[in-house]
């Protein structure tokens, strides 16, 4: 770990920092770029959720039909703002659209 007294270059200002700065710098950053996933009725989803589809859906490939009420376990955020990666039994892939999910 690094102390106060040390400095670390940076690049993009061609300043150099305090270890402190620099780390504090980077994970403004990594919070700048996380997308925030918000699902139909505006609840922040995260990795692990578990959701409930409001609405029936049609899965295309799969020839099944998901009804309304169906409860999704262990979600993963796909770095897209309205796309969400789920595992459900006898469907492998299955991307469902944010808008169509309440959290649980």
């Amino acid at each position: 770990m690094t102390g106060d007294d040390d400095y670390i270059y940076d690049e993009d200002t061609g300043e150099w920092l305090s270890a402190s700065d620099m780390a504090a710098k980077k994970a403004a950053a990594a919070s700048a770029d996380a997308v925030i996933v918000r699902d139909s009725v505006g609840n922040v989803l995260a990795d692990g959720d578990q959701v409930v589809l409001i609405k029936d859906l049609d899965v295309k490939g799969a020839g099944q039909t998901l009804r309304r009420g169906t409860v999704i376990r262990s979600i993963r955020l796909t770095g897209d703002a309205q796309e969400i990666d789920c595992k459900f039994d006898g469907i492998k892939g299955l991307v469902l659209r944010a808008e169509f999910v309440k959290k649980r």
